[in-house]
């Protein structure tokens, strides 16, 4: 063991970016005329009900989290990433951010068409559900923080209100088949699938 551990070297770097490997999300809110954003996230995780959202601070989908605190997030397959590609290079904000200009974003109002995904309503909140995407959870914002240290993010904190999944996904109503679902995985700033299952915790 010694032998390996000093074949080990490791070297202190500075990445551009830190998305080393989370699912990515679809996240509907509520335009101030009532239609449905959709924003792209690779920033989030879950315990219990509750759900913690990193957002833009500048974006669209923080103004609209402000003015009406409910969502939908909405979890991809990997079949998805083009779609969610689609996404990448679109804001629900007219005009658009400085910022967002210098990085070649453009405004579009209907992202469900230019993305090519399917509206469904929701049954608690008013921001719409993606169909094509194999987990829906509805929720409500209870909580919006902007770090001092980082001005450019909000942490928003969401109680998840309802669970909506593909029946082709589940084992039964309490459990989703792990050997049926893959979520989207953000590495890097590249798209991954999940591989082979290598195990299980004793919790399973």
């Amino acid at each position: 063991m010694k032998k390996e551990e000093n074949q080990i070297q490791t070297k202190s770097i500075q990445p551009k970016i830190l998305y080393y490997g989370t699912p990515v999300i679809l996240l509907t809110t509520l335009n101030e005329d009532g239609s449905s954003n959709i924003s792209p996230l690779s920033s989030s995780w879950a315990l219990g009900e509750c759900i913690v959202l990193g957002i833009g601070a500048e974006g669209k989908a923080l103004e609209n989290l402000r003015s009406h605190p409910e969502c939908v997030v909405n979890v991809p397959h990997p079949g998805l990433w083009e779609n969610v590609e689609a996404l990448a290079p679109l804001t629900g904000k007219n005009p658009v951010p400085k910022y967002k200009r210098a990085n070649s974003f453009r405004f579009e109002k209907d992202k469900f068409s230019a993305a090519s995904l399917t509206k469904q309503e929701a049954e608690i909140v008013k921001p719409l559900r993606i169909l094509e995407c194999p987990l829906q959870i509805e929720g409500r914002v209870e909580h919006i923080r902007v770090p001092e240290h980082d001005p450019h993010f909000a942490i928003v904190e969401v109680t998840a209100l309802k669970v909506h999944a593909h029946t082709s996904i589940l084992k039964d109503d309490h459990h989703v088949n792990p050997h049926e679902w893959s979520p989207l995985i953000y590495n890097f700033r590249h798209y991954y699938g999940l591989g082979e299952q290598l195990g299980k915790t004793f919790r399973a």
